[in-house]
């Protein structure tokens, strides 16, 4: 397996944000188990606006992509791995990236995401706040974590 990191700040290929979002919904439907079908559905076009305002890190696999980080400012916004990748060391690589390069500080997790929350934690991010709805409004309790 080739795994590439490539930062883009340019305007985003149709055909790339497809893939993302493709990569964003079997990562969610792996993780985000309290989300309904609705609730995924009525994601899908906040994640593809969101997806063209952030500085963004895709891992490709034979140039498919596998896994994303989008980043602003000194937060980490979203980070997905597809879940045939789960457990291969890719979310922590680009972790690690965000970190050291990218000089990140912060980053959200929905609270009941326990395994992205204990995945936080081990790579040395600790909870300062916790809101009770997600950005959107939608009551998702969010947990503000800093590094």
């Amino acid at each position: 397996m080739t795994i590439e990191f490539y930062p883009i700040n340019k305007p985003r290929a149709v055909e790339l944000l497809d893939s993302l979002i493709n990569v964003w919904e079997r990562a969610v439907r792996a993780t985000h188990l309290f989300l309904t079908e609705q609730d995924i559905q009525n994601l899908i076009p906040h994640g593809r606006r969101a997806l063209s305002v952030v500085d963004l890190f895709v891992v490709n696999d034979n140039e498919c992509p596998i896994a994303f980080m989008g980043i602003s400012d000194d937060k980490i916004e979203m980070l997905f791995v597809s879940p045939d990748y789960f457990r291969k060391g890719i979310g922590k690589r680009l972790i690690r990236l965000a970190i050291d390069e990218c000089k990140i500080r912060y980053i959200d997790v929905n609270e009941q995401n326990p395994n992205a929350l204990a995945f936080y934690r081990k790579m040395g991010f600790q909870v300062f706040e916790r809101t009770e709805t997600d950005e959107l409004g939608n009551l998702f309790p969010i947990l503000k974590m800093k590094q």
